[in-house]
């Protein structure tokens, strides 16, 4: 099967800043960690991606989902991925890996104009600092917990994730517990 040949050669040669996980049960469950790339609102953080593959798939182009949250004018709060490449500018022979590298693309280089996320295309075009204040925020919040943590946790028809509680990291003392508490509630009030 050609996607589960190129699942294992992106596992074994991984794309800069990219991290396939495989599913050896299940080839059409793509999982990927994408770091936040340098000089942008998302650096330092780690956000999780599923790539939903169709029944026509190569044909037909993969849906991404961020299970990550994110503050960015492609992707909605449900964390779908709005892009061209996974729309009108599908072609079959792309694959999987050039999709990754889009979707992190997208990180560096948003395309307001196609929002999903009304507010944050707004902020990009309008107050950019003010939307990479934010984006920060959200990134410090859901995306610096380490791997395979902070999934959107309205996202559950389009994935199946544990809750977040289930996936966070045992919290080391007191004082973290109260700081994301805390950042937690000013993110709330955004």
């Amino acid at each position: 099967m050609a996607v589960a040949k190129e699942l294992r050669k992106l596992v074994q040669e991984p794309l800069d800043g990219i991290e396939v996980l495989l599913n050896e049960d299940d080839v059409s469950d793509i999982n990927a960690e994408i770091d936040g790339p340098e000089a942008t609102p998302f650096e330092g953080g780690v956000f999780k991606v599923k790539l939903v593959l169709p029944a026509d798939y190569p044909h037909a182009a993969p849906k991404g989902f961020f299970l990550t949250r994110i503050f960015h004018p492609n992707v909605s709060k449900v964390g779908e991925i709005c892009v061209n490449t996974l729309k009108k500018d599908w072609r079959s022979d792309l694959g999987i890996g050039h999709v990754l590298q889009v979707v992190r693309c997208l990180m560096i280089n948003p395309f307001p104009e196609s929002a999903l996320n009304d507010e944050a295309g707004r902020l990009f075009m309008e107050d950019y600092d003010e939307f990479s204040k934010k984006a920060r925020m959200y990134t410090e919040v859901h995306a610096r917990q380490g791997k395979a943590a902070g999934a959107v946790e309205a996202n559950e028809e389009a994935t199946d994730v544990e809750p977040v509680e289930k996936r966070q990291k045992p919290v080391d003392s007191k004082a973290a517990d109260k700081r994301r508490a805390e950042k937690k509630k000013s993110l709330k009030r955004l």
